[in-house]
């Protein structure tokens, strides 16, 4: 099949840095790609089988092989979680199912597979080291994928990639429309009493009805730490907890079933004992054990912390004239409190020292110039897929690296949570440089008003940089080893380090001025901050280790475990979950509870989101390596660029760390922040 000149995705971008040509991309354009790059990349695969090639040459075809098919999935799949609509998830429902078919026909193609395990038993002398790492990855993959199974078991295997291909798809279209069915509606102003101005601004319905509240991916709403009245605080939490488990059309229990089921089962077709063991083998911990390990290692410190900031909490309840125990609603709004009397920090009252621009220019741009050498030049030429998004072109002293787009704002055809994807792949095979994104969910302000953010959102904004970075400074040659395509419980690392320089004191003294007057933040602000920061750990770690180990207890049941489950089942399932790993604590839900936990069900993090905690270890142990050597210093910044960032996964990742670190990381850094110390 030869596709229409006309279509955007026919010929590589001529933009720059082949940025994708977003202006002429419409719906009606994906199916033909696809149909056509599917087709175009079995044929290049065909020929290239066909042919004798040394192995330096045949693994060069083998990794530009597909580009058309590459350019229209990066676009589609990342418009699907900024910017869909009813017309793009038709499209997605008919081919995510049929696009996972095809790469299961190419990794499985019984040819390639042969060609790849005569390369990795006796590799060419002449290879390099990166080539010999993307043998071994090859050959793993082609293990992993089925490639030794016999001609039924792979048949099921398909099946079973297929079908959770739309069944993921279907948790991620039911949450979101059930998020948005959930937004909880408000009849009087009075009700919103702690709301800002501007926050009951953006409420307003626009329907004139009233007020809307709409809900956030995370169990805990941020409106919870401002709403005066118990009441709507206790709407707003039900209403979260509620989302993909109140039955009716957008329900996502008996999906998120199936969905551990067929892993299950695709785990023990691929022999391992659950999915749990086939997704952690692949990832830097090597096995379930030392994953769940440290999990379990740190929960009962940290459940220890979490009830004695409870019974702190209790108290200011209780002053406030409520009997009876804390509520999970309330635990933000007293926690806020709590941090305005005790560190003199008001979150609201904070916001206008965090003004978006100058955030985004003054603090994560002008660290990275400090570290790194970077330059941000501001590309409005360049096309985008949303007029909340802006370009800018990265350089340092070399020349430019790549395109960084940023996309801060919510609307209600964007998924939730903050994320950094890639629209184009750094490559020295390719001779492509990174285009890559951003997304946030900033409540978009009125016209002419400043977007001001929250401390958590400050953190979000650095912490999804930290990815642009792994992406943006990537130097490898294969696209498959670009940037952050790296193991899960490796990825989350340098975006935590990048993290943290969001709050240091050089940092901050750069970048949080008051909107209206340019006044530095007050250094008493400064101090309560910090010791802010280190204060609630216990919940935060708590409920963090609780959606961690529920999502360990999901991808560790064998098969048929949940052949004759109902919806109903979910909610006993979860309680025994957290119940055998002590983290159950009725004011403190899991992050995410099953039924939206969409970084398991719906999105790359199945058996994986120990690996946030986990990176965390390296990530901390890091922040003292700059500490101990003069902080953030061009020196330093060069040094973690060339042994950690520039190198993707064209390098065993805990390698690139000991060639960063020169040891292991330890742990008791870690420890000492979250205040773990009796872990």
């Amino acid at each position: 099949m030869t596709l229409d000149p006309s279509n955007p995705f026919a010929a590589p971008s001529d933009l720059p840095f082949a940025v994708p040509p977003f202006d002429r991309i419409r719906v009606e354009h994906y199916a033909p790609a696809f149909e056509a790059g599917m087709a175009e990349h079995l044929a290049e695969v065909d020929e290239l089988l066909a042919q004798d090639l040394p192995a330096a040459r045949f693994l060069d075809a083998l990794e530009s092989a597909g580009q058309l098919l590459g350019r229209a999935e990066a676009v589609f799949f990342n418009l699907v979680g900024t910017d869909a609509d009813d017309d793009l998830r038709a499209v997605q429902a008919e081919f995510s199912p049929r696009l996972s078919a095809h790469h299961d026909a190419v990794r499985l193609d019984p040819r390639l597979v042969e060609k790849v395990r005569l390369l990795h038993s006796d590799p060419p002398a002449d290879l390099d080291a990166e080539q010999v790492r993307l043998l071994d990855r090859l050959h793993r993959d082609a293990a992993r994928s089925g490639a030794l199974l016999d001609e039924a078991g792979q048949a099921r295997l398909r099946e079973l990639n297929e079908e959770l291909s739309k069944l993921t798809t279907a948790f991620d279209v039911e949450l979101l429309a059930d998020t948005n069915d959930l937004a909880v509606r408000v009849e009087r102003a009075d009700d919103l009493d702690g709301l800002t101005p501007a926050e009951l601004a953006r409420a307003a319905a626009g329907d004139g009805d009233g007020f809307v509240l709409p809900l956030v991916l995370p169990t805990g709403q941020p409106v919870l730490e401002s709403l005066r009245r118990r009441e709507v605080r206790r709407r707003v939490h039900e209403a979260s907890v509620q989302r993909g488990g109140r039955g009716g059309a957008h329900d996502t229990r008996a999906v998120l079933l199936r969905i551990a089921g067929l892993r299950a089962e695709r785990a023990a077709l691929l022999g391992f004992a659950d999915h749990a063991s086939w997704v952690v083998a692949d990832e830097t911990a090597g096995d379930v054990e030392a994953a769940v390990g440290m999990l379990r290692r740190l929960a009962p410190a940290a459940v220890a912390n979490a009830r004695r900031e409870e019974a702190e909490l209790t108290g200011l309840l209780h002053a406030d004239g409520h009997d009876g125990p804390l509520q999970p609603w309330d635990w933000a709004y007293y926690a806020g409190r709590l941090r305005r009397e005790r560190y003199a920090v008001d979150a609201e009252a904070l916001k206008p020292w965090f003004e978006l621009e100058r955030v985004l220019v003054d603090g994560v741009f002008a660290t990275a110039t400090d570290l790194y050498g970077l330059t941000f030049t501001a590309r409005p030429d360049v096309p985008v897929f949303s007029a909340d998004v802006r370009a800018y072109e990265v350089a340092d002293e070399s020349g430019p690296l790549g395109l960084y787009l940023f996309d801060p704002y919510a609307r209600e055809s964007k998924r939730g949570g903050a994320w950094m994807s890639s629209f184009v792949e750094q490559s020295r095979l390719l001779g492509t440089r990174p285009v890559v994104v951003n997304c946030l969910n900033v409540p978009k302000p009125a016209e002419g008003d400043p977007a001001l953010l929250t401390v958590d959102e400050v953190e979000t904004l650095f912490h999804e940089f930290g990815h642009t970075l792994h992406g943006l400074l990537s130097d490898v040659h294969f696209p498959r080893f670009s940037g952050t395509s790296v193991p899960r419980d490796f990825v989350e690392f340098p975006s935590q380090v990048n993290e943290f320089w969001g709050f240091e004191p050089e940092v901050l003294a750069r970048y949080a001025r008051h909107v209206g007057t340019g006044e530095p933040l007050p250094a008493e602000a400064v101090a309560g901050l910090h010791a802010a920061r280190e204060h609630g750990q216990g919940f935060s770690t708590t409920e963090y280790l609780a959606a961690a180990l529920l999502d360990q207890a999901w991808h560790r049941v064998a098969p048929g475990t949940f052949d004759d489950a109902e919806p109903d089942d979910v909610g006993r399932f979860e309680a025994a979950a957290l119940a055998q790993a002590g983290v159950a604590l009725d004011t403190v839900p899991p992050r995410y509870r099953s039924s939206y936990f969409h970084h398991v069900f719906g999105g790359g993090y199945a058996a994986a989101y120990y690996s946030y905690v986990w990176s965390e270890v390296l990530d901390a142990d890091t922040v003292e390596w700059f500490a101990e050597n003069g902080g953030l210093r061009r020196e330093n910044g060069d040094h973690f660029r060339r042994t950690v960032l520039s190198r993707g996964g064209s390098v065993d990742p805990l390698q690139a760390y000991r060639e960063f670190r020169g040891r292991d990381a330890r742990i008791e850094p870690l420890l000492r922040r979250r205040g773990l110390a009796g872990a």
